[in-house]
C-alpha cells in the first residue's frame, strides 16, 4: 500500500541498519544494538533515549565465552562485581551496590537473605542491559547506581539448532544447546529450548562446580493481535562456598591465589531455582497495546564453610598468620511473585507526537533463613596457619556434626522476612519536530517490609507482623534529548529513586527508606548508519539513609544507616561495528565515590571497590576480503582497573591491574550445518590481580578478597543447523 512520506522516513533507515538479520536471530553476530527496552519499558532507539543505557548482546558473550553475567558485565563502564562466597549477582554500579537485585525481562527478582537466587547462566540470554542511575520510575525498588536487566531467548519463527562443547583449564567442561522453531505450520505455536551443563574445578583449592540449567519456552499466537509466551528456567548447582583470601596490612596476604582456608572435607553447597514467567500482549491496533508480565521465583540454597571466627572481627593474627575458625552452615529459601500491567499508546497532538505508558506493578516475596554452627567464637582446634595450611586440613566429620547441632544465635536462629510492594507509574515521551524528545514520568510506591526472628520458623512468623514497616513515596523523572542530526544527540536528566531499607536494626526496628537523586548530562553519537553507538556522560548521584552492616552486634544480618554517600563521574561506552571486518565494545569510567556524611567516622572515605579509573576494550576482526582465510575471526581484549579501596573503612587497597584476553575462531560450512572451532585465552600474561571483596555479607572484607583467575585456556566446537 501507499505510505505517506513521514512514515517512510522512519522505516527506511530501520531497514538499512538491521539488514536482513533480526536483532534477536541466533545468527546475528553484530555487537550493535540500536534499540533497548529497559530505559522506557518500550522498544526505544538508544539515540532517542535521554538516559545512559548499554547493551551487551549475546554475540559478545559468545565471542568471549562467558558462562556468568559477571564476566559479560566487564564490558560496561562503571560496573564492578561484588560477589559473596564467590557466588551471586551483587554488583557495584556508579559506586553503589545494586543490592544483588537483578531484573529479568523487566521484572525484578527477589533474592532471599544473601541476595539474588544464586547465579544466572548466560546459556539462555539474548542480551544484558544496564540502565545507569535511579530507574525507580518504572521499576520500583531499585538501588540508585543503576539497573541490570537480563533478556532471555524467545521462541523462534525459523528452525534453528545448535550444540556446543567447551573444554578448558582446571577440568572445565561445558555443554550448551539451543533449539527453536515453529511447532505448527501456520506458526501459531513456536518453541525454544536452550540450556547448559557445566562441570569444573578451579584454580582455587577444593573449589568445584556442577551446574545444569534448562530453559524451555513456548509462544502461542492466540489471534492476529494477541500472543502469550511462557518461559521456565530451572537451575541446580552443587558448589563449594569460597570466601577468598585475607588481608595483611594494606594489601591482600602474600600467599598463593589458589590457597583455600576452608577444608577439603566441607560438604558441598547446593543452590537451585525454578522461575516461571509469562508475557501476554494484546494489540488493539498499530498504536495501542496492553501487556502483562508475570514471574514466580522459587529459590533455595544451603552452604557450609569453615569460616573465619569471628567472621566480622579480627579472626586473623596478622603478625603470626594464624587464623581462628569455626564451622557454620546457612540455608535460605524464597518464594516470590511479581507482575505488572502496562498500557502503551501513540497519538499526535498538533505538532507533537506522544508515546505514553501507564502501568501498575506488584511484588510479594517471603524468605526463610536458618543458620547453624558458630561464626563468632573460634574453636582453638581449628586455627589455621595461612602460610602453611596443610597440617590443619582434614577436619573429622564428627566435628562438623557436633558443631552444626548447635547455633550461636539461638534462640533467634530462624528468620522469616516479607516484602510487599505496589506501584503505579506514568510516562510520556513527547517528540517535537522529529528532533526534540522529552521524557517525563512519575511513580508512586507503597511498600511493606519486615523480618521476624525466633527459635523456629513458626515462632519467627508469629513475630513478623509486629516488625512490618510501611512506606510510601513519589519518584519523578524528567529527561530531555535534542537530536540535531541523525548521528548526534545531546541529553540531560534528573531522576530520584525510592528504596526500602530492608535491613533490621539490632533493636528489631526498620529504617527510613533510602532516597537517591541524580543529575546527568550526556552526548550520544551513531556512526556508520547507526552501527557504532557511543555514549559519553557526566553524572552526579547522591544517596541518603544508606545501610551498612552493624559490626557492634553478633548478628551478621544486623544493619545501621550511615547517612549520605555521593558519586560523580564521567563514563564512556562504545559498541558496534567500525567496518565490515572490525567490531568493538569498549568502556571507560572515572568514578569519584565517597562518604560525605556519616555518624561513625567514615566521613570523607572513598566507597569500596570503586576505582577512580577503569576501562575495557574488546575488538573482533573477521577476515572477509582474503578468500583463503574467509571464516577466520580473531580478537583481543584488555580489562583494566585502578587501585580500589577494599572496605568502606578504607583500611586496605586492592592494587590496580590490566588483564589481557584473546580469541581466535574459524567458521566453516559442512553441507547445511556450520561448524565453528574457537579458542579463548583469559589473562594471557598470567597477571596476579584481585577482583573484589566480600560485601560484609558473609565475612568482613578484610577476610574475603577474591583473586582473579590466572591464565585460563578454553576450546570450543559449535555445530549450528
Amino acid at each position: 500500500g501507499h505510505t505517506n512520506s513521514n512514515t517512510e522516513a522512519v522505516t527506511l533507515p530501520e531497514m538499512k541498519i538491521t539488514g536482513m538479520i533480526d536483532p534477536n536471530s541466533p545468527d546475528n553476530r553484530s555487537y550493535s544494538r540500536p534499540s533497548s527496552f529497559s530505559a522506557t519499558k518500550t522498544d526505544t532507539r538508544i539515540m532517542e533515549t535521554p538516559v545512559s543505557i548499554q547493551v551487551v548482546p549475546w554475540s559478545v558473550m559468545n565471542d568471549q565465552k562467558t558462562p556468568r553475567i559477571k564476566d559479560a558485565l566487564e564490558n560496561v563502564s562503571g560496573v564492578r562485581p561484588q560477589p559473596s562466597l564467590g557466588e551471586g549477582n551483587a554488583f557495584i554500579i556508579r559506586g553503589f551496590s545494586n543490592g544483588s537485585r537483578i531484573f529479568r525481562n523487566g521484572l525484578g527478582l527477589i533474592g532471599g537473605f544473601g541476595g539474588s537466587p544464586g547465579e544466572f547462566d548466560t546459556a539462555n540470554l539474548e542480551s544484558i542491559e544496564v540502565l545507569k542511575g535511579p530507574a525507580a520510575v518504572l521499576f520500583g525498588r531499585i538501588e540508585p547506581g543503576g539497573l541490570i536487566n537480563i533478556t532471555t531467548k524467545r521462541p523462534l519463527d525459523i528452525p534453528y539448532y545448535a550444540l556446543e562443547q567447551q573444554f578448558g583449564s582446571y577440568d572445565y567442561y561445558r555443554t550448551v544447546w539451543d533449539a527453536g522453531g515453529p511447532v505448527t505450520e501456520n506458526r501459531s505455536l513456536l518453541y525454544r529450548f536452550s540450556g547448559a551443563y557445566q562441570n569444573n574445578n578451579s584454580f582455587r583449592d577444593f573449589v568445584s562446580l556442577d551446574r545444569v540449567v534448562v530453559n524451555p519456552s513456548v509462544t502461542w499466537r492466540v489471534a492476529d493481535k494477541t500472543e502469550l509466551t511462557v518461559n521456565i528456567e530451572g537451575l541446580n548447582q552443587d558448589f563449594r562456598a569460597d570466601f577468598g583470601l585475607p588481608v595483611i596490612g594494606k594489601r591482600p596476604a602474600p600467599i598463593p591465589i589458589g590457597r583455600s582456608l576452608d577444608d577439603p572435607n566441607t560438604p558441598q553447597g547446593n543452590l537451585s531455582h525454578v522461575l516461571v514467567g509469562t508475557d501476554f500482549i494484546h494489540r488493539f491496533n498499530d498504536d495501542w497495546a496492553l501487556r502483562n508480565r508475570f514471574l514466580a521465583t522459587f529459590s533455595s540454597y544451603e552452604m557450609a564453610f569453615v569460616n573465619p571466627a569471628p567472621a566480622f572481627g579480627n579472626a586473623l593474627n596478622e603478625n603470626t598468620g594464624i587464623m581462628d575458625r569455626n564451622i557454620f552452615i546457612q540455608e535460605s529459601s524464597t518464594d516470590a511473585y511479581t507482575t505488572n500491567l502496562d498500557l502503551t499508546g501513540k497519538f499526535q497532538l498538533g505538532q507533537t507526537r506522544h508515546e505514553i505508558l501507564a502501568g501498575f506493578d506488584f511484588t510479594r516475596g517471603v524468605s526463610e533463613y536458618h543458620s547453624r554452627g558458630d561464626w563468632i567464637n573460634p574453636n582453638p582446634a581449628l586455627a589455621i596457619d595461612i602460610f602453611n595450611p596443610g597440617p590443619s586440613y582434614g577436619i573429622p566429620r564428627s566435628l562438623y556434626d557436633s558443631t552444626l547441632a548447635t547455633s550461636v544465635t539461638a534462640p533467634l536462629h530462624y528468620s522469616v522476612a516479607k516484602t510487599e510492594w505496589y506501584g503505579v507509574y506514568f510516562q510520556d515521551r513527547i517528540t517535537l519536530w522529529d528532533k526534540l524528545h522529552i521524557l517525563g514520568g512519575g511513580r508512586y510506591d507503597w511498600a511493606e517490609n519486615g523480618r521476624g526472628r525466633g527459635s523456629s520458623f513458626n515462632a519467627a512468623e508469629n513475630v513478623l507482623p509486629s516488625t512490618i514497616r510501611k512506606d510510601s513515596g513519589f519518584s519523578p523523572r524528567v529527561g530531555i534529548l535534542y537530536q540535531p542530526w541523525s548521528w548526534l544527540s545531546v541529553y540531560g536528566n534528573w531522576t530520584t529513586s525510592f528504596g526500602a531499607n530492608n535491613g533490621i536494626s539490632a533493636a528489631g526496628t526498620s529504617f527510613d527508606p533510602q532516597i537517591g537523586e541524580q543529575f546527568e548530562v550526556g552526548i550520544k553519537s551513531a556512526l556508520f548508519q547507526e552501527k557504532l553507538i557511543t555514549t559519553l556522560t557526566f553524572y552526579n548521584l547522591t544517596k541518603d539513609n544508606l545501610l551498612t552492616p552493624d559490626l557492634s552486634t553478633p548478628d551478621p544480618l544486623d544493619r545501621i544507616a550511615v547517612g549520605r554517600q555521593r558519586s560523580k563521574g564521567i563514563e564512556l561506552d562504545i559498541s558496534g561495528q567500525i567496518t565490515h571486518e572490525l567490531s568493538l565494545i569498549g568502556s571507560y569510567a572515572y568514578t569519584d565515590a565517597k562518604v560525605v556524611r556519616d555518624n561513625s567516622g567514615l566521613q570523607g572515605n572513598l566507597m569500596p571497590l570503586a576505582p577512580k579509573h577503569a576501562g575495557s576494550v574488546w575488538l573482533r576482526y573477521d577476515v572477509k576480503k582474503f578468500a583463503p582465510l574467509n571464516g577466520l575471526s580473531f580478537g583481543l581484549g584488555v580489562f583494566a582497573a585502578g587501585k580500589r579501596e577494599g572496605d568502606v573503612q578504607n583500611t586496605f587497597q586492592l592494587p590496580g591491574y590490566a588483564r589481557l584476553d584473546a580469541f581466535a575462531a574459524y567458521r566453516m560450512k559442512l553441507g547445511p550445518t556450520r561448524l565453528t572451532a574457537q579458542i579463548n585465552a583469559r589473562n594471557i600474561l598470567d597477571k596476579r590481580y584481585y577482583e573484589s571483596t566480600d560485601p560484609d555479607s558473609n565475612v568482613a572484607p578484610r577476610l574475603g578478597v577474591y583473586p582473579g583467575a590466572p591464565l585460563t585456556i578454553l576450546g570450543s566446537l559449535r555445530l549450528e543447523y
